[in-house]
């Protein structure tokens, strides 16, 4: 599953470290599933959408 974590991220100006903290998750946790290795947990997909404020449609991608 792809995802816009990274850019939307940079776009904030959000480090790996500041999201995960954010998010209540370690940073190989953010990298994980920034690089596709990882998908997250529905608790976790809501919590990093609200962070962006976006729908979890609009931040992980189905392919």
């Amino acid at each position: 599953m792809k995802n816009r974590i990274t850019d939307l991220r940079a776009e904030r100006g959000w480090t790996q470290a500041n999201l995960a903290q954010r998010a209540g998750v370690s940073r190989q946790t953010i990298n994980a599933i920034e690089t596709g290795k990882f998908d997250p947990s529905l608790p976790l997909a809501f919590r990093l959408a609200k962070l962006f404020d976006l729908s979890i449609e609009e931040l992980f991608l189905y392919e």
